[in-house]
């Protein structure tokens, strides 16, 4: 998972960085044919990876889980356009720390969080909903309260998918080379950069 979000990060600069490749991303009127490409591209992988995790090799979903690390860092690497490095290092630093927190928490607590997921889960499809309505609307408040939730949702998301996933763990052992392994890591890495990106929305400086 760690190792997922430098990947990002890399790809990230690479674009911040790299003029040709922003501007193969991100033009004058918005995200190129390319950028919007890059954008969904992740969605597609995370299906494939989810339902083939049962019948994918170890080496075949750290392949994916690269991929889409790249991908994804790509496409943040446009969000980052115009902020100022500082606030985005402040909020990665912030939403580390709050990381680091709730997953100790997911993974020490006595609570049962099994009864959370199901309502995680309808609040993550509204999320989704919601984002793509704005994606037309265009509207800063909607955006703001997209935000908040998100914070809210992937920081519940955060401890519910920790104990979750130690639970997985002490039931099969999985290998560190196991397709199960990478799932788990893909999951905390989603959990991990949407919190991160829903903290940006109010903490992100512009230059």
């Amino acid at each position: 998972m760690a190792a997922s979000v430098a990947l990002s990060a890399a790809a990230a600069a690479l674009v911040l960085t790299i003029g040709p490749l922003q501007s193969a991303l991100f033009g004058p009127s918005g995200l190129t044919a390319v950028g919007w490409v890059v954008t969904f591209a992740p969605l597609a992988l995370v299906i494939i990876i989810g339902a083939g995790a049962e019948r994918l090799s170890g080496a075949a979903a750290r392949a994916l889980l690269a991929l889409y690390a790249m991908l994804f860092g790509l496409s943040v690497g446009v969000l980052f356009i115009g902020l100022t490095g500082s606030s985005i290092v402040a909020t990665f630093l912030i939403a580390a720390s709050a990381f680091a927190v709730l997953g100790t928490i997911g993974l020490t607590t006595r609570r049962d969080l099994s009864g959370l997921g199901s309502f995680l889960t309808i609040v993550l499809v509204g999320l989704i909903v919601a984002m793509l309505v704005n994606l037309f609307l265009r509207s800063a408040r909607l955006d703001l309260g997209v935000a908040a939730v998100g914070v809210l949702l992937f920081a519940g998301l955060t401890a519910y998918d920790t104990q979750r996933l130690k639970r997985l763990y002490d039931e099969r052992m999985p290998t560190s080379d196991s397709a199960t392994t990478s799932l788990g890591a893909l999951t905390l890495y989603l959990d991990f950069l949407n919190l991160f990106l829903s903290l940006l929305r109010f903490t992100g400086r512009r230059r």
